[in-house]
């Protein structure tokens, strides 16, 4: 049997009100503001997940330099869309898209979605191998928006 939806990596198909509504309730992302995840992915290499009507059903980030580095982030699936495939299928377009051939390194970070990823080839880092910077949250998020 064959998808009910298609994948695309073209960055003038992305829905970025359904992204930011996604983003802006997501875990990782809470409150975001719609003008930060603008800036994001007009600078980042995107593919997303449509219906036959072309609604989105999926999204998945990635920021590059498109030499070595790439940074997996953004990954999001709308729940009625969930079990089908869609999260590989837009990690395998990432994956196998010919601006990142050379990357040396690919990292991400989940708290609940490690089985997706791990048929991938990602694998948990040791402790204390990543540093992180955690600017104050005022400086992306929309204070109407956010949760605790």
């Amino acid at each position: 049997m064959l998808p009910t939806w298609h994948i695309s990596t073209d960055p003038a198909h992305l829905q970025l009100e359904v992204i930011h509504r996604w983003l802006a309730g997501a875990y990782w992302s809470r409150g975001i503001r719609r003008d930060v995840v603008e800036r994001a992915f007009a600078h980042s290499l995107s593919a997303g997940a449509y219906s036959p009507a072309g609604a989105q059903l999926g999204v998945a980030r990635v920021v590059t330099d498109q030499a070595t580095f790439a940074w997996l982030c953004d990954v999001f699936v709308e729940e009625r869309a969930r079990g089908q495939g869609i999260a590989r299928a837009l990690l395998e377009a990432l994956l196998e898209d010919p601006r990142l051939t050379t990357l040396r390194r690919w990292c991400l970070a989940t708290r609940d979605a490690h089985q997706v990823y791990q048929p991938f080839g990602f694998a948990a880092v040791p402790s204390g191998v990543w540093m992180e910077r955690q600017p104050d949250p005022a400086s992306w998020r929309d204070t109407a928006l956010a949760t605790p």
